[in-house]
């Protein structure tokens, strides 16, 4: 007895180990000194990143490498469900804290370079989003998502392209970079929406779409028992219910940055009215949105003190 549990339980804990993939260990790796490196010479400069964005930056690459290096990402080879986890770790949850992380300050040496400055046009909501959705569907066509399994390159390529798209999609809503006049509070949760709504469309294919659309999987979900219909309408299902928790997460947390942004921006203009500063509402709305509030506070004080200049 005690020879066959022991010959159940080897196998199966081979298939629940984790896995160790250089070449996507060295981009982690790298994206987490450069950040905080950058954060080190801002601090130094008095423009310190807020520790909450440095710690949402350091759980997105948590969560990449949870999803690439524990049991998950050998699972991922094995069922259709699992290597949806891994995408929805990466691409929607892992790219939302990144973004979070970021401020215009940390990105200023990337965006010096021009190429990287004119492609600033990507985060455009008109823009971000049909690409968002455009790789989502790519890469979930059968003869793609099939050229991943075990293809340790295009799997690579695949998290690459999920993980940028994913923070390229929540740029709009949460990013740094400069954004449309007419994108106010309203049009991102219309954005928002439209986000949970083309993921659901990819869900409900998987859900209800009663043909195997990865025969390839079949040898995996043999070993776990699950029928290739039952794994990947399960897949579908942890889609819905994954994106319409974050939904819910993203649109709770745009209408308290909204309202703060909005209490904070009206502050600061206050005070400028009071100290006889002059102070555009736009600009006093984008140092708000990078997070630069107290440091704008800082010059309209700095500008009150100054002493006046003789004329002549």
């Amino acid at each position: 007895m005690h020879g066959a549990t022991l010959a159940f339980v080897t196998p199966l804990l081979a298939h629940v180990a984790g896995s160790f993939v250089p070449l996507e260990v060295i981009p982690i790796t790298a994206a987490g000194i450069l950040y905080w490196h950058r954060a080190m010479v801002l601090s130094w400069d008095d423009r310190a990143v807020p520790l909450w964005r440095q710690l949402c930056f350091g759980g997105g690459l948590a969560i990449i490498a949870l999803a690439l290096f524990s049991p998950i990402g050998h699972i991922s080879e094995e069922l259709v469900l699992a290597h949806m986890g891994e995408h929805l770790l990466i691409g929607d949850i892992a790219a939302l804290l990144l973004v979070l992380g970021l401020t215009r300050s940390l990105l200023q040496p990337i965006l010096a370079i021009r190429l990287f400055d004119k492609l600033q046009f990507l985060a455009h909501p008109a823009v971000a989003l049909p690409l968002w959705a455009l790789n989502l569907f790519f890469w979930h066509i059968p003869a793609l998502y099939q050229d991943a399994y075990g293809a340790a390159p295009i799997h690579a390529l695949e998290h690459a392209s999920f993980l940028f798209f994913g923070c390229l999609m929540w740029m709009p809503v949460f990013g740094p970079l400069p954004k449309p006049e007419w994108f106010n509070s309203a049009w991102k949760v219309g954005y928002v929406i439209a986000v949970r709504f083309t993921g659901a469309i990819l869900g409900n294919v998987l859900m209800w779409s009663g043909t195997v659309l990865y025969p390839i999987y079949a040898p995996g979900e043999r070993f776990w028992g699950i029928s290739a219909l039952a794994d990947q309408s399960t897949a579908g299902v942890l889609m819905m219910i994954e994106g319409t928790f974050l939904a819910l997460g993203v649109l709770a947390w745009t209408f308290f940055e909204v309202a703060r942004e909005g209490i904070e921006k009206q502050r600061l203009l206050d005070l400028a009215r009071e100290r006889g500063v002059e102070l555009d509402e736009r600009r006093a709305q984008r140092a708000v949105a990078a997070g630069h509030g107290a440091l704008l506070e800082q010059r309209i004080a700095a500008a009150e003190n100054e002493p006046e200049r003789d004329p002549a």
